[in-house]
């Protein structure tokens, strides 16, 4: 494993990681995706690509884009779990909400001690699932079962639980939480209007009945209970 690589050569990793696993079906990355997610310039993406070719983290494919290595994927699965462990233990132990640990947890996962890290791992009793849903792979790359529905999915009269979320900006976190769709919250589809796939949904044992737009409902993941 590398030892050279510095925070933002592993902040390109595990973007290309995410921007692959979004894509599902393909695993090449192009530059321009890379771009929009590191909020840089095509010319700055070149150079990282150039570098991190010279590592033997990422392969690149003229016409096609990038791939993660297999190093290079180990890296980005690292991260991933070092984010989200960290996120656990902000939330969990020190009482941060949801929707301010992200950026703290940014800067705690280039944190290199592996042994801090297991360390961390059991202390917080080896979590499955971060505070947002997302799951957690423990210290071999493997993941716990991920979701796979979205509340936008679902049929009038269905009834689920909150289990995650896709977007994990503080703005959408704070808006769930002031409608109370926090993870475990249980909701019944009321009504799916046809005018623009909002939907109106009852909420738990309180009984309140809103609505929420398709862009809120694409973003929760659900469980059909």
């Amino acid at each position: 494993m590398p030892t050279n690589i510095s925070a933002t050569e592993e902040d390109y990793l595990k973007a290309i990681y995410k921007i692959a696993e979004e894509q599902v079906n393909d695993v090449f990355v192009n530059t321009n995706a890379i771009a929009a997610r590191m909020n840089t310039k095509a010319a700055s993406v070149t150079d990282m690509i150039k570098r991190l070719s010279e590592k033997e983290l990422i392969s690149y494919q003229k016409y096609k884009g990038v791939q993660l290595t297999t190093v290079g994927n180990t890296i980005a699965k690292n991260l991933v779990r070092k984010h989200r462990l960290w996120e656990v233990f902000l939330v969990n132990k020190l009482g941060y909400k949801w929707d301010e640990v992200h950026d703290i947890a940014e800067q705690l996962e280039h944190i290199q001690s592996v042994d801090l890290i297991d360390r961390l791992d059991n202390f917080l009793d080896n979590p499955r699932f971060d505070p947002h849903g997302d799951p957690i792979p423990d210290k071999d790359g493997h993941f716990a079962q991920i979701m796979d529905g979205v509340l936008a999915d679902l049929l009038e009269n269905d009834t689920c639980m909150v289990m995650g979320v896709k977007d994990h900006s503080a703005t959408f976190l704070r808006f769930l939480e002031e409608q109370q769709l926090v993870l475990g919250a249980i909701v019944t589809i009321i009504k799916i209007h046809d005018y623009d796939q909002s939907v109106t949904v009852k909420l738990g044992e309180s009984g309140i009945v809103f609505t929420i737009s398709n862009q809120v409902s694409q973003h929760l993941y659900v469980k059909v209970v």
